[in-house]
């Protein structure tokens, strides 16, 4: 069995008529709201899923039809530097001036 479903396959019916209580008494009035907000979201969920499984699919399809051949890749290339490169030499260092 699944561990995140572990807990509701050891459920007995005392236990889901105590969690049915609870809800009833948190819920109240609102219970057929909630029940009914909750099935909505369930069904754009799905709807939502069903769209992206779609989308891969066309994707997928169209891609393997229209896609030209992979390029190999090229080797790096050298670029110029813009800055003057700096070197230390013995000659080129300064002392500090005296105070």
């Amino acid at each position: 069995m699944n561990p995140t479903f572990a807990l509701l396959g050891e459920m007995s019916i005392i236990h889901w008529i105590i969690v049915a209580a609870i809800g009833i008494l948190l819920f109240g009035k609102r219970l057929p709201e909630v029940g009914r907000s909750l099935g909505k979201g369930i069904i754009e969920f799905k709807k939502g899923l069903k769209g992206l499984e779609d989308d891969l699919d066309t994707s997928s399809t169209a891609h393997r039809q229209d896609a030209p051949a992979i390029e190999p890749p090229r080797p790096p290339q050298r670029v110029a530097t813009t800055a003057p490169k700096f070197e230390d030499k013995a000659t080129n260092i300064q002392p500090p001036p005296a105070v």
